[in-house]
């Protein structure tokens, strides 16, 4: 096997982390990042009317956020000593989510809402389950699954919000997206 930061794995590997576990979480959240970044295209070119127009701009914000995460992992991934499938079905078929397919009926919002928050949902696990295993020994993998887990909460907020379950206290952000990602992304 051939790694890129071949100490940066020993040191993970000898801090307690099973690696092979900890890389194949992050190939399938990575996998659920990118294809949330495809579902979400589709979602939001069907918000549309009084009630669609109004939730866009979330929609676009978290899916461009779901990109940057994809972006982020992916060096970590190979700095790991692992590597994305080469096949991109296999890669969508291994996803940590299920597809955020665009409901049956694309004019319910609120059904739409739903896949929104439930995949929000799902990578708030996701990232939670990373940093619990990373947590005091993979130091920057924590500090990247807690920085991309800080901006699901954010969304899975956002669209809780909408769907009337109460208020989160968090706000849309306005021309800064992913403000705790964006240090991997250099």
């Amino acid at each position: 096997m051939i790694t890129v930061a071949k100490v940066a794995r020993e040191v993970v590997e000898k801090a307690g982390v099973d690696i092979e576990k900890l890389l194949e979480l992050l190939i399938k959240n990575a996998s659920a990042e990118l294809t949330t970044y495809y579902y979400y295209t589709i979602l939001r070119f069907n918000l549309i009317g009084l009630e669609g127009e109004g939730i866009k701009e979330i929609a676009e914000t978290a899916r461009v956020e779901d990109r940057n995460h994809f972006e982020a992992l992916v060096p970590r991934i190979y700095e790991l000593g692992g590597k994305l499938p080469r096949n991109m079905n296999d890669f969508h078929d291994i996803s940590a989510c299920s597809p955020a397919y665009l409901p049956e009926d694309p004019t319910d919002i609120r059904a739409m809402l739903q896949v929104l928050v439930d995949a929000e949902r799902c990578a708030v696990r996701g990232y939670t389950e990373i940093c619990n295993l990373t947590a005091g020994k993979d130091h920057r993998t924590y500090d990247l699954s807690q920085a991309i887990l800080n901006e699901e909460i954010e969304h899975e907020s956002w669209f809780s919000e909408f769907l009337g379950e109460g208020p989160s206290g968090h706000f849309l952000r306005r021309g800064d997206t992913s403000p705790f990602v964006s240090k991997f992304l250099r």
